[in-house]
């Protein structure tokens, strides 16, 4: 009988992304709506609700298929994914113009300037939030599912 791993792992992955995209999804219709922010949220929001849940399912069925190889922790493969969707996101919103690098930090939707010296402790702090969530919650769901 197939078992279907890759499945089970895909849905495994997508949970953690699938239940808190739509909490975002509802502060940024606060945010814009609620309290009248004027920068175009939208423009920048249906892209990555779309594409972040698959993104989570491919990449723990890639842990699935490499982990018996490399030996390597599921919180800690689950770290590097930051790391690959924030070069990935900013090239994206770069390139649609929502983006702007400077040379003192980067400016969202030419509005909103964010130096850089804030957005190295965020990114540290989404590389231990990432571990801390692969670890026990994906984690969690791949031993109940049978593939850890």
């Amino acid at each position: 009988m197939n078992t279907h791993p890759y499945l089970r792992s895909f849905l495994a992955g997508i949970f953690v992304p699938t239940l808190v995209m739509p909490v975002m999804l509802a502060a940024f219709i606060v945010v814009r709506v609620v309290l009248q922010v004027p920068i175009p949220i939208e423009r920048g929001l249906v892209f990555p609700m779309a594409l972040v849940p698959t993104i989570w399912g491919l990449w723990n069925m890639l842990w699935m298929e490499t982990h018996l190889s490399m030996h390597q922790s599921l919180g800690l493969h689950g770290a590097v994914l930051p790391a690959v969707l924030a070069p990935a996101g900013a090239l994206t919103a770069s390139g649609l113009g929502i983006l702007s690098l400077g040379p003192h930090g980067v400016t969202w939707f030419q509005s909103c300037q964010v130096p850089y010296a804030l957005i190295a402790p965020l990114f540290l702090a989404a590389l231990a939030g990432y571990y801390l969530v692969w670890k026990y919650i994906v984690g969690f769901l791949n031993r109940v599912l049978g593939i850890a």
